[in-house]
């Protein structure tokens, strides 16, 4: 029986000898355990995993424009210059789609429970943490009645949104923002418990080849995603207050470097964490460009409404078909394809994912990470379905079409920053 190697791994094998050809000396960045601070229960304690030296089949130093960290997965190279190309002529027609009820408008349950840890009651600091329905007679029914009518979910499904209600939440009258809110111990549990450590993925959890790495790199991206929102924040707060800074009564970060470097620098908290930025922006581009003509017919037949200049801008841009925004989808299905039978549990851990938004006590933040969350469910279902092949898009929900299109733009959005801050 003859083996052959899949082109993930001939891509890894290349690298190795370049690598070794080159004679680069690798830089290690010190890591130490991180204590998560609870106000509410026992903290939990997360190690991330040591980084030690690097081997020399390990990494290529290819340079990122976003972080000067070297590039772990080469084949991501092209997928990062074509976005970083593209952002400038993107950015604006994301802003855009947000004044369309079609991607601002989500019914959220704000008062769902924490089913994964205790909590006492938290007050935020600041007013910035709440946000309120808008007025009936701002969404549209026809928008109203079909997320009634999609109500339903697959039991061992990619997702499953909160139950549609009366209330309305909005992106447009409340964005991103930085509240002061510390959610350092949702994502410390995501990170060890929901995230994979088992296996090859123990040793390499970004990059071992298994999807359970692809997963982590996602989840990775996400926080990254956050990260930079949160960064982007301070910023915008200290614009605002004429640059005399923020209260550190009322903020716990208030240096939009400092915290930059802490949590998506090259030797920060997270080396890779750019890096899997990037990835997670290509699998929502890959679900995007899966979704296109499913979006042009919501387009065609009203559903998205007047003005939808700009998302047929975005479908047609040629970022969409440049095939080097693929590279993050491909692997992650040639991975999946390998391991069919255990595919329920990526599924059931997203589902996870998705619920343990609810123990997030900041509002704004909870309901801008459930969005977030249901398009990176989204983009993961349109990849691989239940065997590895690709999910069926007449079968996704509009409200899943929105936040995946939505949350592409709030990567673009972090991708930005990151440019921004070099």
């Amino acid at each position: 029986m003859r083996f052959h190697p899949s082109p993930y791994t001939v891509s890894k094998a290349l690298a190795c000898l370049a690598a070794i050809h080159s004679s680069h000396a690798f830089l290690s960045s010190p890591s130490s355990p991180v204590a998560i601070k609870s106000c509410r229960t026992s903290p939990i304690k997360y190690t991330p995993r040591p980084h030690q030296p690097t081997p020399p089949c390990r990494v290529i130093h290819t340079r990122q424009q976003a972080t000067s960290a070297p590039l772990h997965d080469t084949s991501l190279a092209p997928g990062i210059s074509a976005i970083d190309n593209a952002l400038p002529t993107l950015s604006s027609l994301f802003s855009q789609l947000r004044s369309l009820p079609y991607f601002s408008l989500y019914s959220c349950d704000m008062l769902g429970s924490c089913e994964y840890m205790p909590q006492e009651l938290f007050e935020c600091y600041t007013e910035s943490c709440e946000i309120y329905p808008v007025d009936d007679d701002e969404v549209p029914p026809d928008m109203k009645s079909d997320d009634y009518t999609e109500h339903e979910f697959e039991l061992d499904g990619w997702a499953r949104w909160d139950m549609p209600s009366d209330d309305y939440y909005s992106t447009l009258q409340f964005p991103e923002d930085y509240t002061g809110y510390d959610g350092s111990e949702v994502w410390n549990f995501i990170h060890s418990r929901i995230g994979f450590h088992d296996g090859a993925t123990g040793e390499d959890e970004y990059d071992a080849d298994n999807w359970k790495a692809d997963f982590n790199k996602a989840v990775s991206g996400l926080h990254a995603m956050v990260s930079a929102q949160v960064v982007r924040g301070i910023k915008e707060k200290i614009a605002e207050s004429g640059g005399e800074g923020l209260d550190p009564n009322s903020y716990q970060w208030t240096d939009p470097v400092v915290e930059f470097e802490r949590r998506l620098g090259p030797h920060g908290e997270t080396p890779e964490a750019v890096e899997n930025l990037y990835f997670t922006m290509m699998l929502l581009l890959s679900g995007v460009k899966a979704a296109r003509e499913r979006l042009l017919a919501d387009c065609d037949s009203g559903k998205i409404g007047e003005g939808n200049e700009a998302l047929k801008s975005i479908l047609s841009h040629p970022l969409m078909d440049d095939p080097s925004i693929d590279a993050a989808v491909r692997r992650l299905k040639e991975h999946a394809l390998k391991d069919t039978n255990s595919l329920w549990e990526a599924r059931m851990r997203t589902r996870d994912l998705m619920r343990i938004m609810n123990c997030i006590q900041c509002n704004k933040c909870r309901f801008h990470g459930k969005i977030s969350t249901l398009g990176l469910s989204t983009a993961l279902q349109l990849a691989v379905g239940h065997r590895g092949t690709g999910g069926d898009v007449e079968k996704v929900h509009r409200v899943e079409l929105a936040a995946l299109v939505t949350s592409l733009g709030k990567f673009s959005s972090g991708i930005e920053l990151c440019l921004e801050m070099q």
